[in-house]
């Protein structure tokens, strides 16, 4: 009976990971115009707001799922969407055919400086969400999207969903580091706030646990965090044993 058990369920979560790597997978999109391969075309995934550019192959890949909706754009086409189907994601290309606007616009102005992304363009209406790399990994073993949503299920039985929100932190422990090691060098350490050179990193690593410290580092306000550090080091310093 045991092994009838698990035998069934081996079976159940074999069908999932299954299905789900079929149902939810990378994509390539070759955007032409009479047999042209053109870049700087938006490719927008209005399903999951995830966007990217064509490059200068006219070549762009993302992770979609059935029934997800692409849409492609740029300022002197027409804009068209796609709408992914399982065919679509077992053959892993699709070549997209698109066409030059006929009309054309009287005046384009743009300001010195000005930063044009999907939302001024028009293509968003907020700016998509930027994934870091861990991020990404996280998103794609949690989303729920496409015909039979088991992926988060079958992450979570395994652990690694846990795993990944693990590296997340990791991730953004390195990135904090490194904007540390921008902000000071080693001399205003031992020269300043006489932290001798063997206790730096470990310093730095104490900094980065302090919450209000964190946070101005993450909105890059380096006066506050000058102004936290001393306090902080003269904390840090107490810990420190003194010898004898």
């Amino acid at each position: 009976m045991k092994n009838n058990c698990l035998f069934f369920i081996l079976f159940f979560v074999f069908q999932f990971a299954f299905s789900q790597s079929v149902i939810e997978s990378k994509i390539t999109f070759k955007i032409v115009v009479d047999s042209i391969l053109i870049e700087k075309v938006n490719v927008v995934n209005e399903t999951n707001q995830i966007a990217t550019v064509s490059n200068k192959y006219g070549i762009s890949s993302m992770i979609v799922s059935v029934d997800d909706v692409i849409q492609f754009s740029a300022v002197n086409l027409e804009s068209k969407k796609l709408k992914i189907s399982l065919e679509d994601l077992k053959s892993g290309e699709i070549i997209v055919k698109m066409k030059t606007k006929n009309n054309q616009l009287k005046e384009v102005v743009v300001r010195q400086n000005e930063v044009i992304n999907a939302v001024s363009a028009g293509v968003l209406q907020k700016p998509a969400k930027k994934y870091t790399p861990a991020e990404r990994k996280l998103y794609e073993a949690t989303s729920g999207s496409g015909l039979i949503p088991l992926n988060p299920i079958i992450n979570w039985f395994t652990g690694r969903t846990a795993m990944l929100k693990k590296e997340i932190v990791v991730e953004k422990r390195e990135k904090l580091l490194l904007r540390l090691d921008g902000y000071y060098k080693e001399d205003y350490y031992t020269n300043v706030l006489k932290i001798t050179s063997t206790y730096i990193k470990g310093f730095q690593y104490y900094l980065i646990e302090d919450a209000d410290f964190t946070r101005a580092l993450e909105s890059k306000n380096k006066t506050m965090a000058t102004f936290l550090i001393k306090g902080l080091a003269t904390k840090y310093l107490q810990m420190i044993p003194k010898k004898e």
